[in-house]
């Protein structure tokens, strides 16, 4: 995985280069270099072309500094301008009027606030020019992504050593552009956090590859789910769990009409006890055909009655066999998160914003990587909190961001295909973590194959042999 640290961290990692001997002079000046190509890359060439650098206090303005200087010395004509100057300054406005480009070293990853005076301004330009920010657009906070008040709308940022969180997680993706990584000679050391990499996914996929004499019990999978009128999201969660990698699915739906009514298919549909109105009783003899099966998924379409609930805890605890919860499996939690560490078998909890606040007892607030470690660290289970972009975080704290997918896929089932991903994945035997964290990567390239137009959740189904074959034959070649 691509390392990312987080402000605290790359303070620490700045400290532990300049100890071992490099300065801060020679730290700033690789800094600087780098932002000055690529302004070069960015303008395709920078002759006679015109900057404005605007330069904060601390080491972000000290690399700005150094990037107006190599502008210069390739033939560039620069305007450096400092945050002392106040904001109606008519040479400030002449230097954004007749700029080509604007490189933005106000502020870095310790940034918290609201920008003000200059900075302000500077801002609220940066969206009509080609803009260069080094390590994160100004007005960002770098461990959330979040702004408050105006912020640095960048086409490229160039950070340092790592990705940082800001530039990874909403509003702070959207306002970083394309995000340049630059070696200068900082010791990353061993980050527990990572953004997913296709070479991570391909190599997950080729260790759980089907041996040559498997069979289609040894990637078995139990799928929980439906009720009157919803049983489509079970069925979304079967057939992505095949596409992904199942060798056989049983898709157990409450009532034998229901049962009835959704078979016909490469998924076999069993019937459970119901209520009257088509919720989930009991579990039958569900608990028995378990172990035959590798892993199982539990929840979506299955409602909130006081027997269901009842029902989705019983199996929950009961069962040893690795397990995806989502939806309402989620929902039977309910403030009691801290239920699912009595657990025999490992877990991966998969919710989106709302069953977080539910499951939790508080909203996930602006800090998603704390949000996500935490229900990990309260439940004892992997959790891949959704959302822009996707977290996946392990009790032990190791974190996996999630890079693709997109907001074509907020569509109806797109949750349940990726449940059902993470279910194909868990029965063909990756371990959770890597389940969970190739699971939000293939869903996302799914999309991308299937075309974001129009985009529904069958499409994503139908697209994943493309993306996986994909992915497996970059490792190969």
């Amino acid at each position: 995985m691509e390392p990312v640290l987080t402000p605290a961290e790359m303070a620490e990692a700045d400290q532990r280069a300049i100890a071992a001997g490099t300065s801060v002079d020679v730290l700033m000046d690789r800094a600087g270099r780098a932002v000055a190509w690529a302004v070069r890359r960015r303008l395709d060439g920078v002759y006679g072309r015109r900057a404005v650098v605007v330069c904060g206090k601390g080491n972000n303005g000290g690399d700005g500094l150094v990037a107006a200087a190599t502008l210069r010395a390739w033939g560039m004509r620069v305007d450096v301008i400092e945050l002392v100057q106040p904001a109606d300054d008519p040479a400030l406005r002449r230097a954004f009027d007749r700029a080509d480009v604007f490189v933005d070293a106000m502020y870095g990853t310790g940034f918290s606030g609201q920008l003000e005076g200059l900075a302000a301004d500077a801002a609220a330009r940066s969206a009509e020019l080609t803009t260069v920010a080094v390590d994160i657009p100004s007005g960002i906070d770098g461990r959330t992504g979040q702004q408050h008040g105006l912020a640095v709308r960048a086409g490229t940022t160039v950070t340092f050593a790592a990705a940082k969180p800001g530039v990874l997680f909403e509003p702070g993706r959207s306002h970083s552009g394309d995000v340049v990584v630059v070696d200068i000679g900082i010791d990353v050391g061993a980050p527990t956090t990572g953004v997913t990499e296709s070479s991570d996914v391909a190599g997950w996929l080729a260790a759980t590859a089907p041996a040559p004499d498997t069979n289609k019990w040894r990637a078995g999978l139990v799928v929980v789910g439906g009720s009157g009128g919803m049983t489509g999201a079970p069925l979304f969660v079967s057939h992505a769990a095949m596409r992904a990698g199942a060798g056989i699915v049983w898709c157990w739906v409450p009532g034998h009409e229901a049962a009835a009514a959704a078979s016909g298919s490469e998924v076999i549909t069993r019937a459970l006890p119901s209520t009257d109105d088509g919720a989930l009783a009991g579990l039958g003899d569900l608990l028995e055909s378990l172990e035959r099966f590798r892993a199982a998924a539990v929840g979506p379409g299955l409602g909130t009655s006081a027997p269901t609930r009842a029902a989705v805890r019983e199996l929950v605890t009961k069962t040893s066999v690795p397990l995806v919860l989502d939806a309402d499996g989620l929902n039977a939690f309910a403030g009691d998160a801290g239920a699912l560490r009595a657990r025999r078998g490992p877990t991966v909890l998969t919710p989106h914003e709302g069953e977080y606040a539910r499951l939790v007892g508080e909203p996930v607030g602006t800090d998603r990587l704390d949000a996500a470690c935490g229900l990990a660290a309260a439940s004892h289970a992997v959790v891949l909190l959704k959302g822009p972009a996707t977290i996946v975080a392990e009790p032990d704290g190791r974190v996996a961001v999630n890079p693709t997918g997109g907001p074509e896929l907020a569509t109806a089932g797109s949750g349940d295909v990726l449940t059902g991903i993470i279910g194909g994945f868990l029965a063909r035997g990756m371990p959770p973590f890597e389940a969970a964290a190739a699971a939000a990567y293939v869903h996302g390239c799914a999309a991308d194959i299937a075309g974001h137009t129009g985009l529904i959740a069958r499409d994503v189904i139908a697209a994943l042999p493309r993306a996986l074959d994909a992915l497996t034959s970059s490792r190969e070649s």
